[in-house]
């Protein structure tokens, strides 16, 4: 157990880390290098005006489909504000990042937060994957990669919450395993809508700003 343990903590942590890296920045480097032709019609609008309000105004969707996708919203929010949380101010992470990382570390959310976050952001993950297989629209766009992704995502939130009480080395590499699985798949499938939200939002938005019509 000791020789996986090193392997997982040493060698295999660092290549992920690299992958991800490496693999998030070509693909951001791929979609900088797609931009098509300039736009030489006459301006009708504000580009930037248009990217920046749909940007923001999509945080909230439009009226006329809130009421159909209103389960959706709810539970992306609480699955990804909750994720945000446990990956930035959860205990263990922040000490992972002082002593793999960065050398420091700032205030931690109490244990009990920590529970109750998991828990809203795992409801939110599970009620987003039974949309995806419930609704015939989202199962039909939905690709056996997606279910990886979310699998992946849910054993790492599954082994993280298993691996708080610290007692189990098992279960603290095992955890780490599964983080370093999905840094290496993260940037070849579609978690990285991650970066590329509000990218796609301010090109369409920019791009109707400029013609004058509102999105």
């Amino acid at each position: 157990m000791s020789s996986i343990a090193a392997f997982v903590d040493g060698p295999l942590w660092y290549f992920s880390l690299t992958v991800f890296v490496v693999g998030v920045l070509w693909r951001l480097i791929g979609l900088v290098a797609m931009r098509g032709k300039n736009d030489i019609s006459r301006p009708r609008g504000s580009a930037l005006g248009g990217g920046v309000h749909s940007v923001l105004s999509r945080f909230v969707p439009v009226a006329g489909v809130q009421s159909r996708i209103q389960v959706r919203t709810v539970a992306s929010y609480l699955f990804h504000i909750g994720l945000f949380l446990i990956l930035i101010f959860a205990a263990p992470h922040i000490e992972f990042y002082k002593t793999h990382l960065l050398g420091f570390g700032w205030a931690a959310m109490p244990r009990w937060l920590f529970v109750l976050v998991s828990a809203i952001s795992f409801l939110g993950l599970i009620v987003l994957w039974l949309h995806r297989i419930m609704y015939p629209v989202t199962r039909s766009v939905t690709s056996a990669a997606d279910h990886i992704a979310s699998g992946l995502v849910f054993w790492v939130m599954l082994t993280g919450c298993m691996a708080l009480g610290e007692s189990s080395e098992f279960l603290r590499v095992l955890h780490l395993l599964m983080a370093e699985l999905l840094l290496l798949y993260f940037p070849f499938s579609s978690l990285m809508h991650a970066f590329y939200w509000h990218v796609s939002r301010a090109y369409t938005g920019a791009h109707y700003g400029r013609r004058g019509v509102k999105v």
